[in-house]
């Protein structure tokens, strides 16, 4: 069931994704999740940017889940996290991708993409 904290796939808006990924540290996320997501893993919202504050990392999260770009459940305590690829990749084709490509190449973020450091 989707709701406003996750939304439904013809729900998603291009530009609420793009502004979402418009972030370093939402792209940092983002690349970290992606990394995981070829072994089927989620994460923990506390392991995905342990090195920023509690308060700004829920603003990130709040950001990427409402955009659509991560869907976030509850586990016990723990909130987890994943990519939406499967919903990203039919409403926008490529997208996600070219964003992940085109961060690794920006030497802005790329070294906290490449490092995990702070962006």
């Amino acid at each position: 069931m989707a709701t406003p904290r996750n939304p439904n796939r013809d729900d998603l808006r291009i530009t609420e994704v793009l502004e979402a990924l418009s972030h370093p540290l939402r792209l940092l996320v983002v690349h970290r999740l992606a990394q995981r997501e070829r072994e089927g893993e989620e994460m923990s919202c506390g392991d995905l940017l342990p090195e920023v504050s509690k308060s700004t990392a829920s603003h990130h999260w709040r950001v990427l889940r409402e955009s659509g770009v991560v869907h976030q459940r509850r586990d016990g305590r723990r909130l987890l996290l994943h990519l939406r690829r499967a919903d990203l990749d039919a409403r926008f084709p490529g997208v996600l991708d070219g964003v992940l490509v085109a961060a690794e190449r920006d030497p802005g973020v790329a070294g906290a993409v490449d490092t995990g450091g702070d962006a």
